[in-house]
């Protein structure tokens, strides 16, 4: 009879300890219809820049995703976000997560993991988002999905989780692209000092399960990056390129520094979150992640991001080395880490 109640109690226990554990991991599940956006900006760089060990001849799709979305499940979550990503797509390499938990301060990246039977990107917030906390984040990948023909021609396809009230879709044609062609038809347009054309479209209250789809071609010799064709040019010598940084540029086009009154979304939480090039009204804004990507421990369901940090050539006193110091300083001033004073005092140097 004992035996009988011991084995009753046990088996009890079991059930409830079950149920518990279920309802705890069922706490911390990702539903992202309960995380609507308040902003969405995708970005699509055909060319922009290279991984490493990016294979030759080839050129690479870099997606930029920037997102600001809102926690209303109803309790603070603590658990892992799922971004879809393409994982199934040609030369996919997942490149880069990182989240901004404070106001005005630098992005902090993040572990992440890749699941390909899921076409996830996944990392944990490095704290609780509370219930009704808005919360930002990037998510940077490249794929080698663009065919080489006659020109180079790519689509890109998605479609949102989640409901979105403001969604800007921008893409980037390579510096000394031609036959540039985009369908559907871009209704914004414009160019930048440094001769990259940019294309985006602005989307009001979509919703969850809506599809996108975009076709886009054009011919270029050789296959040097955006990135690298920038790092060759001068910058005008005016204020909007002095010391770029992400605050000047949202305070330039806040206080007109753009003719167009539907200019894409990017304020005080869009211009710090875009981790590329941003390119509107003459203002050339690189507010890169770049070479500082990380990536987490691989699962057995999951594939791990290869890339690393790129890594600087050893400085050494010859010309070759003179070049890599001078496209350093290129990007720091295009990071707005020195202003054009300090760049030229340190071009000079290197004379």
């Amino acid at each position: 009879m004992l035996k009988r109640k011991l084995l009753s109690l046990f088996v009890i226990t079991l059930i409830l300890s079950s149920f518990m554990i279920s309802k705890a991991d069922a706490e911390f599940v990702f539903n992202a219809e309960q995380f609507p956006y308040s902003e969405l900006q995708i970005q699509v760089m055909p060319e922009f820049d290279y991984p490493e060990e990016w294979p030759e001849n080839t050129p690479s799709l870099l997606i930029g995703k920037y997102g600001t979305f809102t926690n209303r499940s109803g309790q603070d979550f603590e658990g892992t976000i799922e971004i879809a990503v393409p994982t199934n797509d040609k030369g996919f390499e997942a490149y880069l997560v990182a989240e901004f938990p404070d106001e005005n301060k630098p992005e902090v990246q993040r572990p992440f993991e890749v699941n390909t039977e899921k076409g996830v990107i996944s990392w944990k917030p490095s704290k609780a988002i509370k219930n009704d906390e808005s919360y930002r984040f990037v998510v940077e990948y490249y794929t080698g999905s663009i065919e080489v023909r006659d020109n180079r021609s790519f689509t890109y396809e998605f479609s949102t989780a989640a409901d979105v009230e403001a969604l800007d879709v921008i893409f980037y044609a390579p510096i000394n692209a031609e036959e540039i062609t985009l369908e559907p038809e871009a209704p914004n347009k414009t160019k930048s000092d440094y001769g990259e054309e940019l294309f985006y479209y602005q989307y009001k209250e979509v919703k969850a399960g809506d599809n996108y789809n975009y076709s886009f071609s054009y011919k270029k010799e050789g296959f040097e990056s955006t990135l690298d064709a920038i790092n060759k040019q001068q910058p005008p010598k005016d204020e909007n390129h002095s010391g770029v940084n992400g605050s000047t540029a949202t305070e330039q086009l806040n206080n007109g520094g753009s003719s167009n009154a539907d200019r894409p979304i990017i304020g005080i939480g869009g211009a710090s979150v875009i981790g590329i090039a941003i390119i509107i009204a003459g203002v050339f804004v690189y507010l890169g992640l770049k070479g500082r990507a990380q990536t987490a421990p691989q699962s057995s369901s999951t594939q791990k991001s290869k890339q690393q940090p790129k890594k600087q050539p050893a400085r050494k006193e010859t010309k070759v080395n003179h070049i890599e110091d001078k496209k350093e300083l290129r990007k720091k001033l295009l990071t707005g880490k020195i202003d054009q004073e300090t760049y030229e005092e340190e071009m000079k140097k290197l004379v």
